[in-house]
């Protein structure tokens, strides 16, 4: 029986309480075992954590691990297989930055995931949604007004196309989505922000279609369905469907609100994804098209945010990392203390809630019997929670009770 005791710590964990200052941290078997100031030390191994302060594992519920934006002329440069090497420096990255939990709203395998699960990549734990349904000329079809696919995720064995239209043609495909080991199903509900040939406020799968997909995964399956949904209409069908989260959630109303409150549905708001794209646009190979959307939803965003928070809206955390760089994550705490959450509230929003919304029972707290996800971080992010997202402050990263990080 493996035992680890991490002393000496300032502890946040995760539930919203205070700190508890100068706490021993027991580890036995991947989980925590005890939270004391007099935890036994006598055996096993110890970490001094010279006052640090320690969090749970930082849980992003909205990634996508196999991909990251790059510039036209590198993308059509390289070859198709270098794309999975690829992402095991974006897993790496995810993991140093202090996330050990991701779900990855398209673009992953099921195998990326078993590799991490069986150590061969050091990256977070995950849940896979494979591909993301979407409508002919919707957010998830990469066809350009010139005939060229410029899409991010093309099929291969193991990810299949996900291009349906019509009732008939969503069962099927979130069917095939289940075959190929989604834990979750995505479905792109509205336009967006990065595809080529639609707008945000677009409306894309109509409330039939949407419920048909709910019918299949949760009712028929147990899977929650995610949805990208940018437009207000888009995210009232949504809502009304009986979909789990509701992903970027940029126009949102009163009436909505409300509505997500009466059924549950939490908010995945992305705060950090336009404005990493503005900053970033050259970098990332951002098209003038979507850097204008990405300026135009700015305010609407951040308004959105404040008032799903203000209103008791259920949030968790998610960044859309992948279509900026990954490794950035822990910056969208940052901007929902802007936006106005407590930086507390921030923190709870990206453990205990983030893990809540994907339904993990015993991830996102530092508590007895709890999965032993942790990190160590050089400052007290309550007094700046900006510090959150230097890589370099965040000194240890554990998931399962395996030191995956450790810098002096």
């Amino acid at each position: 029986m493996s035992k680890i005791v991490i002393k000496n710590v300032n502890l946040i964990d995760g539930s919203g309480e205070d700190v508890q200052k100068n706490v021993s941290v027991v580890i036995e078997d991947g989980k925590f075992t005890k939270i004391a100031s007099d935890a036994d030390v006598s055996s096993g191994e110890v970490i001094d954590g010279q006052g640090k302060y320690m969090l749970p594992g930082m849980i992003d519920t909205h990634v996508h691990l196999s991909t990251e934006f790059k510039p036209l002329a590198e993308r059509v440069a390289t070859p198709f297989s270098y794309n999975f090497y690829e992402a095991i420096r974006y897993a790496e990255r995810t993991i140093d930055a202090g996330v050990t939990t991701v779900r990855d709203a398209l673009g992953s395998s099921l195998g990326f995931k078993q590799a991490i699960n069986d150590g061969l990549v050091r990256g977070p734990r995950m849940q896979v949604s494979i591909n993301g349904l979407s409508i002919t000329g919707g957010h998830g079809d990469g066809l350009n007004y010139s005939g060229i696919d410029l899409g991010i995720v093309h099929p291969y064995e193991g990810m299949p196309d996900a291009i349906a239209d019509g009732v008939e043609e969503v069962r099927k495909k979130t069917r095939e989505m289940l075959r190929a080991g989604a834990d979750v199903i995505k479905v792109m509900a509205t336009g967006g922000v990065s595809s080529p040939t639609d707008h945000p406020k677009f409306t894309q799968y109509s409330l039939e279609e949407l419920k048909v997909i709910v019918e299949e995964a949760q009712f028929r399956n147990g899977v929650k369905v995610m949805a990208h949904a940018q437009g207000l209409e888009g995210i009232k069908n949504c809502v009304e469907a009986g979909i789990h989260s509701i992903e970027h959630g940029i126009y949102l109303d009163d009436e909505v609100i409300e509505k997500m409150k009466e059924k549950g549905t939490y908010l995945v708001p992305t705060l950090l994804a336009p404005v990493s794209v503005i900053e970033f646009a050259d970098e990332l190979g951002i098209s003038e098209v979507g850097l204008k959307k990405s300026k135009e939803v700015m305010d609407a965003h951040k308004e959105s945010f404040k008032k799903a928070y203000d209103a008791g809206v259920k949030i968790a955390m998610g960044t859309d990392a992948g279509v900026f760089k990954h490794g950035t994550n822990l910056r969208e705490l940052e901007l929902m203390v802007d936006a106005g959450a407590t930086p507390m509230d921030a923190i709870v929003i990206s453990t205990k809630n983030a893990a809540e919304c994907m339904e993990i029972e015993n991830l996102g707290l530092v508590k007895e019997g709890y999965l032993a996800d942790f990190i160590l971080v050089d400052g007290n992010p309550l007094d700046d929670i900006g510090l959150l997202k230097d890589n370099d402050r965040i000194k240890v990263v554990a998931k399962d009770g395996k030191v995956l990080k450790s810098i002096e």
